[in-house]
């Protein structure tokens, strides 16, 4: 049986950060509330619904959580489609090298799947992914494990075939809940995973067969 990879998208796969913290910014801004820095990072890969009850209550209504979800959202993908995108170092390499070596490859994202179809449009990679796995096929955010549960559902791949690659501590305890290895991408925060590194140009070339053995 091959392997799979469940690919997060936001900070993993592209430095999508500054285009959500614009688009958030200006999103509540509009409605009177301004976020600050520090806030936004605390939120960063966190379903919308999580992050607006975290900075305007409890008692928020869902009516103005999809509300303010869509116009974000919405923000998003016009900004990043406007400023453009690129993959962080070494992803599209291990995205094409994955996939031709009979590897399954998913998205495991919670931005809604319209980001997602529009990110992996601009970066090119479409054709190397099986599948996608967003926020509107889960009722629970990470580090629930639902998000990737769902993409290797739909992979039709046991838990214990798949690698997940995150960038936030939220993903990879998602991550072991579901009972996968992962893989931990960043430049400051201290994961843990299964193994860790500062970039995906630092991964050893038989990183994912490893794991699975």
């Amino acid at each position: 049986m091959t392997g799979a990879v469940l690919w997060d998208l936001d900070g993993t796969l592209v430095d999508s950060e500054e285009y959500h913290w614009q688009s958030w910014r200006d999103t509540m801004r509009a409605e009177g509330v301004d976020i600050t820095p520090e806030q936004f990072a605390a939120s960063f890969g966190q379903k919308n619904d999580r992050i607006l009850h975290a900075w305007l209550g409890d008692d928020l209504v869902p009516q103005r959580v999809q509300r303010l979800g869509d116009v974000k959202e919405a923000e998003f993908r016009r900004i990043a489609v406007k400023g453009g995108v690129a993959p962080l170092p070494g992803g599209a390499e291990w995205v094409a090298r994955l996939h031709a070596e009979g590897w399954r490859q998913a998205i495991a994202t919670s931005a809604p799947r319209q980001n997602a179809e529009v990110m992996l449009r601009a970066l090119g990679l479409e054709r190397y992914f099986d599948a996608v796995a967003a926020a509107e096929d889960v009722t629970a955010g990470k580090p629930d494990p639902q998000i990737f549960l769902a993409a290797a559902a739909r992979l039709q791949m046991p838990a214990s075939r798949c690698i997940v690659v995150e960038d936030v501590a939220a993903g990879l305890q998602a991550a072991r809940r579901a009972g996968m290895r992962c893989i931990g991408v960043s430049r400051t925060a201290d994961l843990e995973a299964d193994l860790v590194v500062r970039s995906l140009t630092e991964l050893p070339p038989d990183a994912f067969t490893r794991l699975l053995v």
